[in-house]
């Protein structure tokens, strides 16, 4: 069994004491914490090959959880900017879309992967097209992932009629069902893309498989307004009526919420994706997080896709999330840094499905990140969990690791031949739009 120690740095363990160990030493073995404190001599067991990571003196952290993307948008990064959310997805994604491939997919995955890598970022839940492609690349990049094949009632360009669709999700499902990284879910798109009969088989197949369900929901006003069109209830007691609004929904967005619907979303144990930067750029809204959070909703970040962001960088998702929130509440005191970065950890991983990740602790998952703090711009440091949401840049990740092993160390990807991965990408993204640099 590989042994891998990381010492001299400050261990932020993101646990709810919001304990900090000065000059710190984590010691991991296999896929998990075995030792998490003061640095000490520790003697490893012959049956262990000894890894040794230098922090530097800089912070330990665990592995941020990027809790909703479409990783393959990398090929459209900015694409089609500043347009509104229905015109963007009509008018530029979708017709974008029906030419992408498996190739495409998984290159655009990869890149996506190492941004990922080098931004801090080691888990991610991804909703998207030839989603097993998805599940390769995330596998070979070495992150955690929970994937699904979107699911709407038009033909898709991977799958092409929607029974295929729930073909390739059971599927997904059975492939990664004993995979100690990768899980599969059940993902259809929105509710305004998907009828109530796809809704409820969407639901049945979850009661049979265990699987979670993962949509986006109430993410803007209009949506609102079309649902209660249409079906004239709104989104979530739309989705209540249709028997999904449990434990196993996953929700994306959540910005047009009244308070009862809050409440509603806490009691049922949904959990929430909050994407700032994405409902941002689009003019969605911005979400009610400090409602949320009140309620105890289970609450995650996530960036969203390339194509509305337009990137994958949490740190940048953490300093958007707190000043947003000061700003339209005209309360300098609320989402304080701390909080913030339990989003993006702890919180993120109870959001993610996960119990045993987002906290630095012996028995918890070993995924972990390291940033150098000896730069300009952390010069000096007060509060460390201030500088991580106000001041750090995911290009201050040094070392990534996930499941206990190496993904990046001293700014190096040790899982992909970066350069083949950016050629490979720009030459998928031209065949999407002919006009790539």
């Amino acid at each position: 069994m590989q042994e891998l120690c990381i010492s001299g740095g400050t261990i932020l363990t993101m646990d709810e004491a919001g304990s900090i160990i000065d000059d710190g030493m984590l010691l991991i073995q296999g896929p998990r914490i075995a030792y998490c404190g003061p640095r000490q001599a520790v003697n490893a067991p012959g049956s262990h090959e000894r890894i040794e990571l230098d922090a530097r003196g800089g912070l330990v952290l665990p592995g941020l959880i990027n809790r909703q993307t479409h990783a393959a948008m990398t090929l459209m990064r900015g694409m089609a900017d500043d347009l509104p959310l229905d015109k963007w997805l009509t008018e530029h994604i979708f017709p974008a879309e029906t030419k992408l491939s498996g190739d495409a997919v998984y290159w655009g995955t990869m890149l996506a992967c190492a941004e990922m890598i080098r931004n801090g970022v080691t888990s991610f839940c991804d909703m998207y097209l030839f989603e097993r492609e998805t599940a390769k690349a995330a596998d070979a990049a070495g992150l955690r992932a929970v994937v699904g094949e979107v699911i709407y009632d038009f033909p898709s360009s991977s799958y092409g009629e929607l029974e295929n669709g729930f073909a390739v999700t059971q599927e997904l499902i059975a492939a990664y069902a004993g995979h100690p990284r990768i899980k599969a879910a059940i993902m259809p798109h929105a509710l305004y893309t998907c009828s109530p009969p796809l809704l409820e088989r969407a639901a049945g197949l979850a009661q049979k498989t265990g699987a979670d369900i993962n949509i986006h929901l109430s993410e803007t006003k209009h949506e609102t307004a079309q649902v209660v069109e249409r079906y004239g209830k709104r989104p979530l007691d739309h989705l209540q009526s249709l028997g999904l609004l449990n434990r196993s929904l996953w929700v994306d967005h959540a910005v047009d919420l009244n308070n009862d619907e809050i409440v509603r979303l806490a009691e049922a144990g949904v959990r929430v994706a909050h994407c700032p930067e994405s409902n941002m750029k689009l003019a969605s809204g911005v979400a009610p997080l400090m409602e949320m959070l009140a309620a105890e909703v289970k609450l995650g970040l996530g960036t969203d896709g390339c194509a509305s962001n337009n990137d994958l960088d949490l740190f940048g998702e953490m300093d958007s999330c707190a000043k947003i929130h000061k700003a339209v509440s005209l309360d300098p005191t609320v989402a304080p840094a701390e909080t913030v970065c339990a989003l993006a950890t702890r919180m993120g991983a109870e959001a993610f499905g996960h119990q045993d990740l987002g906290v630095l602790a012996e028995g918890m998952l070993a995924d972990v990140i390291v940033l150098d703090t000896n730069q300009p711009h952390l010069t000096p440091m007060y509060n460390p969990y201030s500088h991580l949401v106000y001041a750090a840049k995911g290009s201050d990740v040094i070392h990534t690791i996930c499941h206990g092993e190496v993904l990046m160390a001293d700014r190096e990807i040790r899982t992909m031949d970066l350069a083949e991965v950016m050629a490979r990408a720009k030459e998928q993204a031209a065949l999407l739009n002919g006009r790539v640099r």
